[in-house]
């Protein structure tokens, strides 16, 4: 009898702690992509860098503010040389101008308001200078902030972008 009580004890441990549904991650309240059109380019070249931020949560999105910055790697490059030239935000009527480029803010250039579910993207223009240095990587990393209407917030990164390669032409 006491067999098939220890029996019995350790089916019913098994039962409760082994079949227990495995717990699942919830995706965060909003996340941030990088993807580039052309992995490579040359001195004088453009390469288009898009930005999607997209709204997990059930409330929308009210505010971004992002930056965005060169990597580590890119910075000890100084031969490379670069500039945004040009920023638009994909709408459902075709694609219209940002509200700035550069460094600082880039969260007013998405449009917020972001409704639960949804997306935005942002493509910036990255301009590689004729007489830039090549054979070298051009990459970027982001930090994030956004406000929802139920009075939360959150904030992620880095995210980095794939990395542009600046080939000798």
């Amino acid at each position: 009898m006491r067999r098939f009580g220890l029996t019995a004890v350790l089916a019913f441990v098994l039962a409760v702690f082994g079949l227990a549904p495995a717990a699942s991650a919830d995706p965060a309240p909003a996340t941030l992509t990088f993807a580039t059109d052309s992995s490579t380019t040359t001195p004088g070249g453009t390469v288009n860098l898009s930005m999607t931020i997209t709204n997990n949560k059930t409330y929308d999105i009210w505010f971004v503010h992002q930056t965005i910055d060169p990597t580590w790697l890119t910075t000890q490059r100084p031969d490379l040389k670069y500039s945004f030239t040009g920023c638009t935000l994909a709408t459902a009527a075709g694609s219209t101008p940002c509200s700035g480029t550069g460094p600082a803010n880039l969260g007013g250039n998405y449009g917020a308001t972001i409704p639960p579910g949804q997306s935005r993207t942002v493509t910036l223009t990255l301009h590689i200078a004729a007489d830039s240095g090549c054979n070298g990587d051009i990459g970027f990393y982001s930090y994030y902030y956004t406000e929802f209407s139920d009075s939360t917030n959150t904030s992620g990164g880095p995210v980095y972008t794939p990395e542009t390669r600046v080939l000798c032409a």
